[in-house]
């Protein structure tokens, strides 16, 4: 029985590859936009990209044309394109501004880019594109069904950016490159007020200006201290209770003690 069923099995496979065959090769436009779509019901995206590609541009200007559009960008996404897709979806919102699929597509931009975002130490040009393409989405549709969704999405990458800025700016204290740390830690401060990673980049900030002072040429350490001095301050206000406190406090007094020194030599 298993080996009549398997035999039914391979004789319906080579059919079904043979009638792909032949329609790859028809001139029966119409026949082959039907079994594309059957194709991309059943799941068989590449086959349907594939014969939907064929026919496109036969059906251009015509009814079709919107539909073969909406399909190939589809396929494209269950196939995990998820780049490609997105500017396919792109290409149907400008071709077909007023179509009822064009609030779908816009959205899917925006959430293909999404899905192509990769991890925080990666380029993040696809995260960059899916936060504007979300922005561009609530801002000609603000009040969409999609919009909370949308938000949490956009957290998410900003997130994601601020966490990249994040270890760049700790690489180069770690290196003990503290100049560059600085304007890095000071850019995460700026770009992303509200990061979950704010206190430790606070932490750091106040680091590496500690250390810049410390290992300055003379005539740089006054100035240097009092610009440590001054971030302690602005940490100690932010974060009182924070598990860095002891180690900052006893630099906080090293600062103090070089400061009255230098004072008492003037």
């Amino acid at each position: 029985m298993k080996k009549f069923l398997g035999l039914i099995f391979i004789v319906l496979l080579l059919s079904s590859c043979g009638e792909y065959q032949k329609l790859l090769k028809s001139n029966d436009y119409q026949l082959i936009y039907k079994k594309a779509v059957e194709y991309y019901n059943k799941g068989e995206y590449q086959r349907a990209m594939n014969l939907f590609d064929g026919i496109r541009s036969v059906f251009t200007g015509t009814s079709k044309a919107q539909s073969i559009a909406y399909y190939r960008a589809f396929c494209s996404y269950n196939q995990k394109e998820y780049e490609y897709a997105s500017e396919l979806f792109k290409n149907f919102v400008v071709t077909y501004p007023e179509s009822n699929f064009a609030d779908e597509c816009l959205y899917m931009v925006g959430y293909c880019n999404y899905l192509a975002s990769p991890k925080p130490r990666l380029d993040q040009g696809a995260t960059r594109k899916a936060i504007n393409d979300f922005q561009l989405y609530l801002t000609r549709y603000p009040n969409s069904p999609r919009k909370d969704k949308i938000n949490g999405y956009v957290d998410e990458m900003l997130d994601k950016l601020a966490y990249k800025d994040y270890l760049s700016a700790k690489n180069y204290y770690q290196r003990e490159y503290y100049k560059a740390a600085v304007v890095s830690l000071q850019n995460c401060l700026k770009d992303y007020p509200g990061s979950k990673y704010r206190e430790e980049i606070m932490y750091l900030l106040f680091n590496a200006k500690y250390q810049m002072a410390v290992n300055s040429v003379e005539d740089k350490k006054l100035e240097r201290y009092n610009a440590a001095k001054e971030e302690y301050y602005y940490f100690a206000d932010e974060y009182p209770n924070s598990k860095y406190v002891n180690d900052i406090k006893k630099k906080y007094d090293a600062i103090n003690l070089f400061l009255d020194n230098y004072k008492f030599k003037d």
